[in-house]
């Protein structure tokens, strides 16, 4: 299906400040979180308190992720990050800004790219620091857990899978540098954007000559923040999504339909 206005809107804006959500990752594979009302399909992502008040979470977490990671971690790029690649290419994006973690716009060739909410694919040391690759660390719970590889569960948003059972057993190793807690290298829900991430989109922002919301309802205050500078600034701003957004009022135009169908002219 095509979308004239949209095809109009992006060719005449030079500098675009795109931001991108789960609903550009859902065709490859990857689910999203809410659906088209923009309320919680399933239960709530766990929070940054109770992954470090409760060991139970923690090795709740790690299981999970450890069945999730198998198919996340092999995750391709779609249309629609190939089509914002292209974008960027031809010198008319201004920032690319993402919800996701899954690094997947970096897989399609897009180079000026901000992980809002960090990237999945590093594990961070809350006492030290010291970071090393998920795919490693997927190794040592494999090492620490092989009787769980034979468990499997249906995709969850951001590498979780759907496992409900007893974890009181499943073993999280600890930081072997200094013994602290390891956690993905992502914004928990319940954890802030850092400072400086949000002040780099900010500037390109200031930069653009519009905005264009890719697959995002925009429901989390970190990502909806960005429309509600660009509309202050008078900037237009076009959304694809499939069903509402949290600033639907603020649009100057909304196109639903999936995000790699809306795109594929610029392919």
């Amino acid at each position: 299906m095509q979308h004239p206005a949209l095809e109009d809107f992006i060719a005449s804006h030079q500098r675009l400040f795109v931001l991108t959500g789960a609903g550009c990752s859902t065709n490859s594979g990857i689910p999203d979180y809410r659906g088209s009302d923009g309320n919680w399909k399933r239960t709530r992502p766990v929070t940054i308190q109770a992954f470090l008040g409760e060991a139970g979470t923690r090795q709740r977490y790690w299981a999970r992720s450890m069945v999730g990671w198998r198919r996340f971690g092999r995750a391709a790029p779609n249309g629609a990050h190939c089509a914002l690649a292209k974008l960027e290419a031809q010198g008319r994006c201004e920032q690319l800004v993402t919800q996701n973690v899954d690094r997947l716009h970096q897989a399609a060739g897009s180079q000026r790219v901000i992980d809002l909410h960090g990237r999945l694919d590093v594990v961070r040391c809350l006492g030290c620091a010291a970071t090393m690759p998920r795919e490693q660390f997927q190794h040592e719970l494999a090492r620490h857990n092989p009787a769980w590889l034979a468990l499997d569960a249906a995709d969850a948003p951001d590498g979780d899978a759907d496992l409900e059972q007893d974890f009181s057993a499943f073993v999280v190793p600890a930081c072997d540098a200094c013994g602290g807690v390891l956690k993905p290298d992502v914004v928990f829900f319940g954890e802030n954007v850092p400072r400086e991430v949000v002040a780099s989109a900010q500037d390109h922002l200031a930069q653009a000559d519009a905005m264009l919301v890719v697959g995002s309802s925009l429901m989390v205050y970190s990502g909806f923040r960005f429309v509600r500078m660009a509309a202050e600034r008078g900037l237009p701003i076009a959304a694809v999504n499939l069903g509402r957004t949290r600033a639907d009022e603020l649009l100057t135009l909304k196109v639903e339909d999936s995000c790699e169908t809306a795109l594929a002219f610029l392919l």
